[in-house]
């Protein structure tokens, strides 16, 4: 079973990838790959393709999108959404899920990050 590997798009602090990188999880920014300015839908199918779940802030939307992708058949690696809590909440959080869950377990799962 493959561990997970995050991708957290610009909404999420900067410090969060390179913390869950020291913590030894395989995690990756927005500002980091390049993805700048790229729409939610965008991020998800790219973060898919490079099989890394997607962390969000943005609620709403995101959860539209997955609700979408599984009615047209389409999958991806996972999406954390959450909403903003200090930098150490979310660390501790995201860690937690990142031993608990695999690769396997989290496709086309959508995860609040407060039930972690």
């Amino acid at each position: 079973m493959s561990r997970l590997r995050f991708f957290t798009d610009e909404d999420v602090y900067g410090a969060i990838a390179p913390a869950l990188r020291r913590a030894g999880i395989d995690s990756l920014s927005t500002p980091e790959s390049g993805r700048r300015r790229q729409s939610d839908e965008s991020q998800l199918a790219w973060a898919s393709s490079e099989g890394r779940v997607l962390v969000t802030l943005n609620v709403a939307h995101v959860a539209h999108v997955h609700s979408r992708w599984l009615r047209q058949g389409r999958h991806h690696a996972g999406i954390v959404v959450a909403s903003q809590r200090p930098l150490g909440d979310v660390l501790r959080r995201l860690v937690n899920l990142g031993m608990a869950q695999t690769a396997e377990s989290m496709r086309d799962r959508l995860e609040f990050l407060g039930d972690w």
